[in-house]
Parts: C-alpha cells; structure tokens; sequence
C-alpha cells in the first residue's frame, strides 16, 4: 500500500448493548468486557506492534486520526445542565475546559513507543470546541444525543484538510 489511515477511538467507546463485540481476547485468556482505556492500549500497542514489524516507510506513509471527542457532559464546557443536544454555537474559547481526553493520552503513549513513522491527525482539540456540530439539533429524524457522527461543514472538511496537507 502507498498509504494506510487508521482511525478506531469510536468503537472503544460503546458498552452494553451498543458493545460491537460479545469478547476480547489477549493470547488464550477472553473476557466479556474490561476497562475502555485498557482495552483502547492494548488494542493501539498491538496496532503499533504491527506497524514496527510490517510497513516500510520508503513505500508507505501510514497516518492515525486521532480522537474524535464527544459532548455528552455540558459541565466539559462549564454548562452542566446541557448536553450536545441543540447546541448550534461552538464553545467560545482555545481552550476546552475539560481538557484533553484519555484517549488522547493512550494514543500519545503507544506512539511514543513508535519505531516507524506515522503521522498523527490530531483533530482532538479543534473538535472539542465544536459541540455543535453533532447531527442532533439539525436532523428532523434524528432525536436524542449523538455525539458519535458529525454533520455540519468545517469540522469533518478541516480533518480533511489536514491529511491533505500531510499527503503533500
């Protein structure tokens, strides 16, 4: 392959019934369920593990999204009576005040331990100050809180616009 994009944050995050898997293996041992972060850094040191052993950077530029932040929690932004739900204005501000993810900091650490290079699209603290622009103020059949989709231009454009740069 010339080029491989990974981006997996999304599917650490669900539990219960949205839970996409029924086990998690490590070598012989399963379980039915463990800590998110755990299973999000044993997941990305394997991918990583992988990296290091199979892609030669002289014929492949690997690139990893980031974590895609949600907004379920207005106390994140200082609003603790709301949630993404309706919001149509981003947080006014550079800095979000829940400050960065765990997941964030899990991918840090596995890519620290990188050997080969990968290209890291950081799009973690420009989404964070978009709570706005999850699908559930503006779709008329979608109700509740999503804040596992994004819908409206700029943000998902300025990822792409990143890994555009990056290509060149």
């Amino acid at each position: 392959m010339d080029m491989l994009i990974f981006n997996t944050w999304h599917w650490w995050t669900h539990s219960g019934r949205s839970q996409p898997w029924d086990y998690m293996q490590e070598g012989n041992k399963w379980y039915k369920d463990m800590n998110r972060l755990v299973a999000y850094y044993k997941g990305l040191t394997t991918w990583a593990r992988w990296v290091n052993r199979n892609v030669d950077p002289s014929k492949t530029k690997v690139f990893f999204q980031g974590i895609s932040p949600t907004h379920y929690e207005g106390k994140d932004w200082n609003q603790p009576s709301q949630s993404c739900s309706g919001q149509t204005q981003p947080f006014l501000g550079s800095r979000y005040p829940a400050g960065i993810p765990m997941g964030w900091v899990v991918v840090n650490k596995v890519f620290s331990r990188l050997k080969k290079p990968v290209y890291l699209l950081d799009v973690t603290s420009l989404s964070q100050l978009r709570k706005d622009a999850h699908p559930s103020a503006y779709s008329g059949e979608h109700s509740g809180t999503d804040c596992s989709h994004w819908c409206l231009p700029g943000l998902p454009d300025t990822w792409n616009q990143l890994l555009y740069a990056a290509l060149f």
